[in-house]
């Protein structure tokens, strides 16, 4: 039996004889409708979502199950468990950088796309509504999904919100649209990961598994980003968040980095050890170990977890940058939780949550309770390496609404041990302080980095691209790399660090460093460095680093500061990978002197390939204190 569509839902036509086809529509006015169906109906507690391809075989995607905090969803494949990082192709003929979809496949997408309405007409459909971004910001969307895979509908809504249209005073007519087909990926193209954007009169994607990343969360997020480019803004891939030091000052952070660089963690606290200290790191040649204690951090107050608009609706020219979570939820990496009492935050929230929540990757039997560090097994023995929980972000203690003024911009990069013996680019000190030129280069090559258990990765060292969110822009390199140039020649008054994570030099760290540095930085509020608290970096690329700074009175050892100070990896060690990093960086941006591409960042680019100083990087873009 049909669910009759909302009176004020304009539809295509397209779109209307899908519905008008299919044996049932069930379109949702809230969440709670989609986590009905999430395991098939309301009365089961388990369900596999499978397929019977036209050859006969059966194929089992996802085996889903209630539990008392929510819903969890297992992949049946561990190459579902992370995003494809090539994924993406485009099928329309509009300016794109992007893989076409009759280059990789060598036809036209047209008889694709007619055979996915016809597939999608003889299903069970789940059906709601939504708006990207921030609401009357990103414009109508809407998602058409086969029914018996509710649950992707449901991590979808939890991400986008759900949208009762019929209580709007308003007719609603989506310029987004999202169809999911996930028997494709074994009938077409080869049991891979694809999501097709076709920007069209409406812009329509097309994802065809069930492996939320790349669809239910970027594919949206591409559409953003298609959306800024028509009206000059951007959508950041990052994490903010208000720091309200033990003095009551508070100091905004954005936090932008690849997938596993640390977006995340920037709205965590610091783990702590069992006796309540701070373990900085763990000398992985000699097993030495240095801690801190820190009787109070910080308060945190979240903005956004992975996406914020800086629309430019909410900016004032006072440089500063303004951002605006665009997102409804928050897609969490739960891999570091790896026992109880790792973060009490976010085990409480996620094991007595006031909403269901949806948990992927997560080791959970029907009618148990999802633990955040209980982590399917790849295979025996390795953990996958991706667990997720979404979490709505109206139940995320002291979240931030509206936008926010951003006071220091950081850029996570997750970098390798580094010693003389087997150099690596990991030789970034705890932080290092970025004039604003030097910062716009970090967002244009934005380095993947090491160990990344985000995405299927093959581990060598490459870029995420301009801005780090490249892999889910559907148009050109050139017009983000401008839109950014522009917000880093705008914002005068903020400041620019670079934090790795994971490895200072021959010390393994994990997210230590740019939790301590955001301490820090929040405690020194708007001073600025007296002379002779920075130096130049040996390497340029790599800003200022610093000579000494104090934490509650404890000094941070100068080797974490300056990597070539470390024993383990001396000058020729922190040379060799620096040649490491600026081949790099070289390599990478080259791929922006494009004839369209503004001419001071033409300028910026050829001050690195020309291995400018540091002081020449300094003048290229002015800020309040010079």
């Amino acid at each position: 039996m049909k669910t009759n569509m909302p009176d004020n839902l304009i539809l295509s036509d397209k779109l209307a004889d899908i519905f008008a086809k299919a044996p049932s529509v069930q379109f949702a006015s809230g969440i709670e409708d989609l986590e009905s169906l999430a395991c098939g109906s309301s009365d089961n507690s388990e369900w596999t979502v499978s397929y019977t391809l036209p050859d006969g075989r059966k194929m089992d995607e996802v085996n889903v199950v209630r539990v008392k905090n929510g819903i969890s969803a297992n992949y049946t494949e561990a190459y579902m468990r992370r995003r494809d990082p090539n994924c993406m192709v485009v099928a329309d003929e509009n300016p794109s950088d992007k893989p076409k979809f009759h280059d990789r496949f060598g036809h036209s997408f047209e008889q694709t796309r007619q055979e996915t309405f016809d597939w999608l007409s003889e299903q069970d459909l789940a059906v709601f509504a939504f708006e990207m971004g921030s609401s009357g910001l990103g414009g109508d969307a809407l998602a058409v999904c086969p029914a018996n895979a509710c649950f992707f509908a449901f991590g979808l809504g939890l991400l986008q919100g759900v949208l009762d249209v019929r209580k709007l005073n308003r007719s609603f007519k989506p310029s987004f649209i999202i169809y999911v087909a996930p028997p494709f990926r074994h009938t077409h193209f080869e049991g891979r990961q694809v999501v097709v954007h076709n920007r069209v009169e409406e812009h329509e994607m097309f994802s065809y598994n069930l492996y939320p990343g790349p669809s239910a969360k970027k594919g949206v997020y591409g559409a953003l980003i298609n959306m800024g480019v028509r009206e000059n803004w951007v959508t950041a891939h990052c994490s903010a968040v208000e720091v309200v030091t033990p003095y009551d000052n508070i100091v905004t952070f954005m936090h932008e980095g690849a997938s596993g660089g640390g977006k995340s963690e920037m709205l965590q606290q610091p783990h702590r050890l069992p006796d309540g200290q701070i373990q900085i790191g763990r000398n992985i040649i000699t097993d030495e170990q240095k801690f801190l204690e820190i009787r109070r951090t910080c308060d945190l107050h979240p903005v956004c977890d992975d996406m914020a608009m800086c629309h430019s609706s909410f900016q004032k020219d006072d440089g500063k940058l303004r951002v605006m979570d665009a997102e409804d939820g928050w897609f969490v990496r739960v891999n570091h939780i790896t026992n109880y009492g790792t973060d009490h935050d976010l085990e409480h929230l996620t094991v007595h949550p006031p909403k269901s929540l949806l948990f992927l990757n997560i080791d959970v039997v029907s009618g148990g309770t999802a633990l955040i560090w209980e982590h399917l097994e790849d295979e025996p023995g390795v953990p996958c390496p991706n667990p997720r929980v979404v979490l709505p972000r109206r139940i995320v203690p002291d979240s931030v609404e509206g936008n926010v003024a951003v006071d220091i911009r950081s850029f996570g990069v997750r970098t390798p041990p580094c010693t003389k013996d087997k150099p690596t680019y990991g030789i970034i000190g705890l932080f290092h302080i970025l004039p604003p030129a030097l910062a716009w280069l970090w967002r244009l090559v934005a380095p993947r980095g090491y160990s990344n258990p985000s995405i299927v990765d093959e581990g060598a060292m490459s870029s995420e691209g301009v801005g780090s969110y490249w892999p889910f822009t559907t148009g050109r390199k050139v017009d983000q790399a401008n839109l950014l140039l522009q917000q880093f020649v705008d914002s005068t008054r903020t400041r620019y660090i670079l934090t790795p994570n994971q490895h200072i030099g021959a010390w393994e760290t994990g997210f230590m460093p740019q939790w301590l540095a955001r301490d820090y930085l929040a405690r020194r509020g708007h001073a600025q460095f007296r002379p002779g608290q920075l130096k130049s970096s040996r390497l340029p690329l790599l800003g200022y680093a610093l000579n000494n700074i104090r934490i509650e009175g404890i000094n941070v050892p100068r080797e974490l500061l300056q990597v070539e100070k470390q024993p383990e990896v001396g000058t020729e060690g922190y040379d060799n990978g620096s040649e490491i990093l600026q081949n790099f960086f070289e390599s990478e941006l080259k791929k922006y002197m494009h004839q369209d591409l503004n001419p001071l960042g033409r300028e910026i680019i050829n001050c690195c390939l020309d291995k400018g100083s540091l002081e020449d990087y300094q003048k290229l873009i002015k800020t309040a204190s010079q």
